[in-house]
């Protein structure tokens, strides 16, 4: 760890040097890119330090107890120093995990309906208004790029972007199915029902990071359906592509201009081709190596909630929360922040087989 942590930090001082040179400085594309490596190893490098200085005053402190007038001084700062080494290793480590290149990306959500007719596509809008109020909190901005509601106000599917600061580090937990076990409104017997939505995160990815032919592309143009007004109804604004090789499918209907709905739709496209591209990796990685917490396979039932019993529980980390009200209402954080402990523990875990 320590010989893999001392390159870390001769690169950190390799590139502090670079990015004051005015040649870089003046190749702007080259500069950007230094600077987003050295932001990215920055915390590494100041916590190794600290760990290095700790080792130190522990070492000075142990010389200084040979004298008997600073003897006590010394020992209060050498137990000071030894208790906190473990501390930082610790937290070194976790440093040197891998991070994942996407977290820092905005994010693409779908939500559908699942399992479950009409009470699912309204379990599908009470996830959309979670997110959204989520989102609110963390101070992110959200636009609905798709959605297909039904006449109780649920949706069959929506499709929006949340643009903010680490959007896919947390929201990518999100991905999967998520089932809710609840009396619906619709329902006269007072009957529990158990009904489905599934979430998918994908993160938005630059023109740069995934090339596409556009003479791959098949665009459809037609008229939009749902609330707009006049103007939606009468234009055909709404834009479909056909990705032909993939047979992709995206659409983008919110926007009042065929152009801003193709730009969304371009987005949504390149995503989830982007998606493939990552998928392809991530199945050559070794299976003992990948973590299962944040793979976020939309397959797998991750959480459900239990509204007679007022409890979500992720099944993930068999974490359980008794607060309904709140966590409908944006208040996720606090599960989130244990998916990603447990992530990181397991990927921790991995690094040291």
């Amino acid at each position: 760890m320590f010989d893999k942590l001392e390159t870390v930090e001769k690169r950190y001082d390799e590139i502090t040097k670079l990015i004051s040179d005015p040649e870089v400085i003046a190749n702007q594309a080259e500069w950007q890119k230094l600077m987003k490596e050295h932001a990215s190893i920055e915390d590494i490098v100041l916590k190794y330090r600290e760990y290095k200085k700790t080792k130190q005053d522990m070492q000075e402190a142990e010389e200084m107890m040979q004298d008997p007038e600073l003897k006590e001084l010394a020992e209060t700062e050498y137990y000071e120093a030894k208790e906190k080494l473990p501390k930082i290793e610790e937290e070194l480590k976790i440093l040197l995990i891998p991070k994942d290149p996407d977290d820092d990306k905005n994010v693409i959500c779908e939500i559908r309906a699942g399992a479950g007719g009409e009470e699912a596509a309204l379990f599908a809008g009470t996830l959309y208004r979670m997110y959204t109020m989520y989102a609110e909190k963390k101070h992110w901005s959200l636009e609905v790029l798709n959605e297909n509601e039904t006449g109780l106000g649920g949706y069959k599917e929506i499709t929006f972007m949340i643009n903010g600061k680490g959007v896919y580090s947390r929201m990518k937990f999100e991905s999967g199915v998520h089932r809710v076990q609840r009396v619906p409104d619709t329902e006269s017997s007072g009957r529990i029902h158990t009904s489905t939505a599934t979430v998918a995160v994908l993160p938005v990815v630059e023109d740069v990071e995934i090339e596409i032919n556009p003479a791959d592309i098949k665009m459809e143009v037609f008229r939009s359906s749902g609330a707009g007004g006049q103007h939606i109804n009468k234009t055909s604004s709404a834009v479909r592509l056909i990705h032909e090789p993939t047979g992709i499918v995206v659409e983008c209907q919110t926007e009042r201009s065929q152009f801003q709905n193709r730009d969304n739709a371009m987005k949504m496209l390149r995503t989830k081709l982007y998606e493939i591209e990552k998928e392809k990796q991530d199945s050559e990685v070794a299976n003992a190596r990948k973590t299962q917490v944040g793979s976020g396979d939309r397959s797998e039932k991750i959480r459900t909630y239990n509204y007679p019993q007022g409890r979500i529980t992720d099944h993930r980390i068999g974490m359980s929360i008794y607060q309904m009200e709140n966590f409908l209402n944006g208040d996720i954080d606090e599960m989130i922040d244990n998916l990603i402990a447990a992530d990181r523990a397991e990927r921790l875990q991995g690094e040291e087989e």
